[in-house]
């Protein structure tokens, strides 16, 4: 049976309880991802000064970074658009209607919502950023026809969470780049294979406690007082959006468009390349491989060429956040790799480090750099080095070092605005509406991540 509503009621004004002040408060502070680069370009720029580096050495290490992730920005701008492409599918999206309709409790609502963004994420983090906003709307929707209590941008911000569950799972950029051979530190560590980083006991541990308890604290914490998605207008309209029709082809051109054989070559060709990547090349998962299945997978999915390229039309709105950002933090990443900067950090992390204290220390300083490097792979590069030798050092593995490392990368995923900012455009929100509420999720994970890759095997 569902819940019954007792004291809970739908709210039109802002909320009153102690969670919600939190997030409405930390909404107000909180500056958009441009503004957070700003802020950080001057804090290291300042500190580089402090530390003795000429101000034109400031300025081209500056420029060295600005342009340095050209090619990255258009991968992720790939990973974000197709992944929208993949989640407006009719597979994707009826299926995720039919699950909304299951739930008849909050608790069952909270549960499947966070179960299938984990899910999704585990096997690709850019399905689960496409489909965190999607399964939000939708269970939120069905949860407001039953009159059960949920608040949607607490069940957003809780589902965004459970996203973290890529971390370790099969598209793991530091743990995928340590698989592959001839990585920039296999003079250093040598080959380290996913058996040892995503497969190791301590992984999987952090996994399932980390989703199971992602589900109690969000039921747990669930506002009384919510607000239905009715209340936003904008994201509403995404529930009530229909799949596109598609007319009749006039001509021989749009019957072309419409013909899945000849979308078929081009899915010919992509098994093709994947097979030889996998099987001949015997290479491992890279960001390139991951962007052909997705592709296949958008291709497959939709059947034909204009179901494909008007599905593109809609998803490229949900990119547009990391077409300008990424190069403003790829100029601040530049700041720590080119200045005496980076080198002063690592050397306070070997200073303080013990065997116990380490994980802790290397989640920190994880962190720190994940707010001003929005990408795990580009972390491992600007860390991976320095983490490594460390945890040698103290007498620990360097795969403890790079899954410790790991918390700190979501943590910063998790605290600074940027990927807010991306949800937030595909779901047709303000970030800072919910942004208050995954500082609760960043905390769980960080504390529950800690204790795990300091105590559990790995």
């Amino acid at each position: 049976m569902a819940q019954t509503l007792e004291s809970r009621e739908p709210v039109t004004t802002p909320a009153t309880g102690w969670l919600d002040r939190f997030a409405q408060v930390m909404g107000r502070f909180v500056p958009d991802a441009i503004t957070a680069s700003i802020i950080f370009m001057l804090l290291l720029a300042g500190m580089a000064l402090a530390l003795g580096n000429a101000p034109t050495k400031i300025m081209d290490a500056y420029a060295q970074g600005l342009w340095s992730l050209l090619a990255f920005t258009m991968q992720m701008t790939l990973i974000i658009t197709l992944s929208s492409v993949l989640g407006a599918t009719p597979f994707f999206r009826k299926g995720i209607v039919t699950l909304s309709r299951l739930p008849q409790t909050t608790t069952q609502v909270v549960a499947l919502a966070v179960l299938i963004v984990a899910v999704a994420s585990y096997f690709y983090w850019g399905l689960g950023i496409a489909l965190c906003p999607l399964v939000a709307i939708h269970f939120a929707r069905e949860a407001e026809r039953k009159g059960l209590p949920v608040d949607f941008l607490f069940l957003l911000a809780t589902v965004w969470g459970s996203h973290a569950c890529w971390q370790y799972g099969l598209s793991s950029s530091a743990a995928l780049l340590m698989a592959t051979p001839g990585h920039f530190l296999e003079k250093t560590t040598g080959v380290i294979p996913l058996s040892t980083t995503i497969w190791a006991p301590a992984s999987i541990l952090m996994e399932v406690a980390y989703m199971l308890l992602v589900i109690a604290v969000g039921r747990w914490l669930m506002p009384k007082q919510y607000r239905p998605l009715s209340e936003f207008p904008d994201a509403h309209k995404l529930a009530e959006e229909e799949l596109p029709c598609e007319t009749a082809p006039q001509n021989f051109s749009e019957q072309l468009e419409r013909n899945s054989w000849v979308l078929a070559v081009l899915w010919l060709a992509l098994l093709g390349w994947l097979y030889n990547h996998f099987f001949v090349k015997r290479l491992g998962l890279e960001i390139n491989a991951l962007n052909t299945i997705l592709l296949f997978l958008c291709l497959l999915l939709h059947r034909n060429i204009y179901r494909f390229t008007e599905a593109l039309k809609r998803a490229v709105l949900s990119s547009w956040p990391v077409i300008v950002m990424y190069h403003l933090y790829a100029g601040v990443a530049g700041l720590i790799q080119h200045t005496t900067v980076g080198e002063f950090l690592a050397g306070l992390i070997a200073m303080v480090s013990t065997p116990y204290t380490f994980p802790i220390i290397a989640a920190i300083s994880g962190t720190i750099v994940a707010v001003f490097v929005p990408s795990s792979g580009g972390q491992w590069v600007i860390q991976g080095f320095v983490t490594s030798k460390a945890a040698v050092a103290v007498g620990l593995t360097v795969q403890r070092g790079l899954l410790a490392l790991s918390i700190g990368d979501h943590m910063g995923n998790l605290t600074a605005p940027f990927w807010y900012v991306v949800v937030a455009g595909i779901t047709r929100v303000n970030f800072r509406e919910f942004y208050g509420y995954g500082l609760i999720y960043a905390a769980l994970w960080f504390v529950l991540g800690v204790i795990v890759f300091t105590f559990a095997p790995c």
